[in-house]
């Protein structure tokens, strides 16, 4: 796709997905049938680093999971934050984003939190939410899901 058929939006996430290559996935399940593995599993088959969130995990795709994004060593340095986490849950998810430095909290498709945007926003992170990180990559390099 030519850099001049995309909108001023499409070339800003492609400059972001370009420029990042610590992904933090909260929620990220084991279970290869769940879409957080599934878009996890196609991020890290991309190059991108995973670093799953999830108290409930210990591994997945091969990485260390921790419980909560302030438990992710700070030499990580997560630049992302892919949520795949209820919207009432979000707010405390884009604290925690904040407080590691993170600078893009991304939530997944259908989860919208107009209060985790704040909290992120005024944290000083990118926000995007509503659509699917795998989705918008795969349209941007022209890749077929």
């Amino acid at each position: 796709m030519a850099d001049d058929v995309l909108s001023p939006e499409d070339r800003e996430l492609r400059a972001l997905l370009g420029a990042v290559h610590n992904v933090a996935v909260v929620g990220l399940s084991s279970n290869p049938a769940r879409p957080s593995y599934q878009v996890a599993r196609y991020l890290q088959e991309h190059a991108y680093r995973i670093v799953p969130v999830n108290p409930n995990e210990t591994e997945v795709l091969g990485e260390h999971a921790y419980a909560s994004l302030t438990d992710v060593p700070n030499d990580v340095g997560v630049e992302v934050v892919d949520v795949f986490r209820r919207a009432e849950l979000t707010p405390e998810v884009a604290r925690q984003a904040v407080a590691i430095g993170a600078r893009v909290l991304w939530l997944q498709e259908g989860i919208v939190s107009e209060e985790a945007a704040r909290i992120a926003m005024d944290g000083g992170l990118e926000v995007i939410m509503g659509i699917c990180i795998r989705h918008v990559r795969a349209r941007l390099m022209g890749e077929e899901l």
